[in-house]
């Protein structure tokens, strides 16, 4: 009788314990599947950048890559169906790799694309050279859209480039960077740190995209390593900030980036060795040079009447200058939700979101969100199935569905998304594949 008792008195513990997995297992696996579902309604199923690849038949159901999600207490992005991992919030996904780190058995692989929706990306080889020898490329450019990895990227490259300097070379330059993005700029403070006779050109502004984002947005989620600086020991940080910080940094460092300055050509160099890059105000003479701008290359135009009006632009910066004018957003992805509703809360404004489609389906959820709440509150007019037909002075003329109207209109900004730069990059001599899923 004793012994029964004691029996029951260790058995009840195990009980419980079973008892605690198994309704946590289920809990998990109905989240992960209403997850999955209401991406699959939503239409969001094609991840934006590097994303995961589970094999169903080695993975173990271990649960490893759901815990090690940097962006899974944020929104589902893997989940357990069926006893196995899947990727339930494919456009959530912004590579972070973690997940194939964690798993035990290696039943992740990391690709890009899907077997319905191509992306197009440059030839690079594991040390971030491309098929032109002494050219290489890292961050956006080669697929990278997260901070993070760009940043590694960008200091992962240097390496590189390093040991082919070590051969020896006679052009005047060491290296050209190209960018001061993310990775453009980790590669700016590599080559400071490791005394070479570098150059940094940047068109626009320091930040890259980065600073093309919308006031306040969050834009990174995990600390990065920068070189001479050490970890940036940010966990969520607004763009301002960011930006900030970097500024910071260049001053500090004292590094030079030739701001407003675009390159032209990259040409094999008359000695043999190396190229010479053509920029709108001279010309380097370099062993090696480092491609990081990002994969917008030039902006998607609408290609209709009036778009080369100076009301019309093709990102948004401050929503404040939009402050009791009539604006119109043109696009459907995250850039144009977040800018329409970001300028919808200024003072005085009235503002009209046209996108080609029936629905937001490239968008994230929040964004979707919050673009319906702004609908239905009043404060955001949101026209789908339209087409803009021209651009006027003072108006835009709107073809909504057979019905064609016009709109009262002092700036219009177009977020269609950009032309990935494929004809300056084939011109250098460097091939693009389009993958589907692949590595």
């Amino acid at each position: 009788m004793q012994g029964t008792l004691l029996t029951y008195l260790y058995l009840i513990p195990v009980l419980v314990i079973v008892i605690w997995y198994w309704s946590r297992h289920k809990r998990l696996e109905r989240e992960s599947f209403a997850a999955l579902k209401a991406a699959t309604e939503a239409g969001m199923l094609e991840p934006p950048t590097l994303h995961p690849d589970i094999d169903p038949r080695i993975c173990i159901g271990c649960k490893s890559c759901v815990e090690a999600c940097p962006e899974q207490d944020a929104h589902a992005v893997l989940g357990m169906i069926g006893k196995k991992a899947w990727l339930v919030g494919p456009s959530d996904c912004i590579g972070h790799g973690a997940c194939k780190t964690a798993c035990p058995v290696g039943a992740i692989t990391l690709v890009f694309g899907t077997s319905t929706r191509g992306i197009d990306i440059p030839v690079v080889k594991p040390n971030f050279e491309t098929d032109v020898p002494g050219i290489f490329i890292a961050g956006e450019l080669g697929g990278m859209g997260l901070i993070r990895n760009a940043i590694e990227q960008g200091r992962q490259a240097m390496e590189s480039i390093i040991k082919l300097l070590k051969t020896g070379h006679n052009n005047q330059h060491d290296l050209v960077i190209i960018g001061a993005g993310p990775a453009g700029f980790a590669a700016t403070l590599a080559a400071k740190a490791a005394n070479l006779k570098s150059v940094t050109v940047e068109q626009e502004e320091l930040g890259g995209t980065v600073a093309h984002f919308p006031r306040r947005k969050l834009v990174m989620t995990q600390p990065a390593e920068l070189p001479i600086v050490g970890k940036m020991k940010f966990r969520e940080v607004q763009k301002e900030e960011l930006i900030d910080f970097w500024k910071k940094v260049e001053n500090d460092t004292a590094v030079k980036i030739n701001y407003d300055e675009r390159v032209d050509a990259i040409e094999p160099a008359a000695s043999g060795s190396g190229y010479v890059v053509t920029t709108d105000k001279t010309t380097y003479d370099t062993r090696a040079v480092l491609i990081a701008i990002g994969r917008r290359g030039s902006p998607r135009q609408l290609g209709v009447p009036g778009e080369d009006l100076p009301k019309v632009t093709y990102r948004l910066i401050d929503p404040e200058q939009y402050q009791n004018l009539n604006v119109l957003v043109v696009g459907g992805g995250d850039s144009a939700l977040e800018a329409a509703t970001s300028i919808a809360e200024e003072l005085g404004t009235i503002v009209t979101l046209s996108y080609r489609s029936a629905a937001f389906s490239r968008a994230k959820p929040k964004n979707r969100d919050k673009v319906e709440a702004m609908r239905s509150d009043g404060r955001l007019r949101v026209l789908l199935n339209s087409n803009v037909k021209e651009i006027r002075p003072d108006s835009v003329v709107i073809a909504v569905g057979e019905k064609i109207g016009q709109l009262k209109n002092d700036a219009v900004i177009i977020s269609a998304g950009g032309i990935l730069p494929s004809m300056f990059l084939k011109k250098i001599g460097i091939n693009v594949e389009t993958k589907w899923g692949t590595e």
